[in-house]
């Protein structure tokens, strides 16, 4: 059986709503982050020697990397399904957006979460203007004009299509739901109905529901 070793409120509640999609049997092996720095506990490198989840464990293989978990779920399980033909625009699109989710989308947003807790971080009173300072210049300088182009994009490409792929939904669907529930929490899809309808559709789907239900509470939902 499949254990997905599974961290709070972090990527691998993805691997969890693949396996709910796929309806493949698994088990949980549930760490916490430390709730000083918010990172994830020593023992996952045991599992895997960069300790991070997802990490998943198969038959004796040891798999890490949302994108690589999802398509190997997806290939060796899905017989056809949540996967584009391959050779069509939609297996194209669907290579994109597995690649875009954690290459493009996610680093300035790890950036704001970042610059967000340079600001909240306890510090000497004299020192806490001039971090508050540098965080709010990079984050007008470099994060939100990346991310406003980021979102933009997203939404004009949804605009296209009902789903990231194409018309039916896939794995890339999966893989682009945490950069987008990221963005709505840490700013706004107030001008980006398109990827307000997506999270909408995704956040029902009986699937992403029994995963919320496995997992535990997960803030980006």
């Amino acid at each position: 059986m499949i254990t997905v070793h599974h961290l709070d409120d972090s990527r691998s509640q993805r691997v969890l709503w693949m396996l709910e999609e796929l309806g493949v049997p698994y088990e949980i092996q549930r760490h916490q982050r430390d709730p000083k720095t918010m990172l994830a506990p020593a023992e996952l490198r045991r599992v895997h020697p960069l300790g991070k989840a997802p990490v998943i464990t198969d038959e004796g293989v040891t798999i890490a990397e949302s994108g690589a978990i999802l398509e190997y779920l997806v290939d060796r399980y899905g017989e056809g399904r949540l996967r584009p033909a391959r050779g069509t625009p939609d297996a194209m699109r669907f290579t994109y957006w597995m690649h875009f989710a954690e290459g493009s989308a996610m680093p300035p947003l790890l950036v704001k979460l970042i610059l967000d807790r340079i600001r909240e971080a306890p510090m000497p009173f004299l020192a806490k203007p001039i971090a508050r300072r540098i965080a709010d210049q990079v984050e007008q300088a470099y994060v939100e004009p990346n991310v406003r182009r980021m979102l933009d994009f997203m939404e004009s490409e949804l605009a296209l299509r009902t789903w990231f792929a194409g018309d039916e939904m896939s794995a890339a669907d999966v893989q682009m739901s945490f950069p987008v529930e990221a963005a709505a929490q840490r700013f706004s899809l107030e001008r980006h109905p398109k990827l307000r309808a997506f999270l909408d559709r995704i956040h029902t789907r009986p699937a992403y529901r029994r995963a919320i239900e496995r997992g535990g509470p997960y803030r980006y939902a």
